[in-house]
Formats: structure tokens, sequence, C-alpha cells
């Protein structure tokens, strides 16, 4: 008997643009809100799979940034004290734009 190797691929941009309701973040060319998600959904819940996912604290930002590299941007999510999720996907240019922003280097 044989198994069949378990899909762990890391999910794309292109999947997530299908899979979502994304709303443009106002003057923030290549950012969108990940709209009509429960705010408790973890980037992982959000992502499934194995995605790396990058923690940080910084000044410019209150609550904490979690971080995925996509194949064309990336997923930056940020999870308040109460522990709900805001959760955007950027395309590359915008996904490298915020990381610059927030002074992050992933």
């Amino acid at each position: 008997m044989s198994l069949r190797p378990v899909d762990r691929s890391p999910v794309t941009f292109d999947e997530l643009l299908r899979r979502f309701e994304l709303r443009p973040i106002r003057n923030c060319p290549g950012r969108f809100i990940v709209h009509n998600v429960m705010p408790e959904l973890t980037p992982r819940e959000l992502l499934g799979g194995e995605a790396q996912i990058h923690s940080f604290n910084v000044l410019s930002a209150r609550d904490t940034v979690l971080v995925v590299r996509l194949d064309r941007g990336g997923l930056i999510s940020y999870q308040r004290a109460d522990g709900t999720y805001l959760h955007t996907l950027n395309d590359h240019d915008g996904f490298e734009r915020k990381l610059r922003d927030l002074g992050i280097e992933i």
C-alpha cells in the first residue's frame, strides 16, 4: 500500500485574490484589506499549509505585525491586543513599500 504525499505547497498570491473579497487601501497602490473574514482568523488559518510567518513589534505600528512573503507579494497582518486580526494582501510593490515604511526586513 502506498501513501500519496500531502500537498503542503504554499498558497499563492493569485489563490488569495480568488479566495477572498478584497478592498483596496486608499492611497496605497497594490495593497488590499482582506474583507469579510472573521476577525479571529489567524494568518495560519487564512493561509493554511506551512507558511513561514514572521512576527515583528515595531514603533510605527501599535499592533504586532505578522508578515508572510508570497510568490508575487505578501500578506501583512496586524494582531490586535484583543486577539483579533486585520489582514492585508499586497502585490510585490505594495508589499516591499509597506515593509520599508515599517522598517521590517525579512
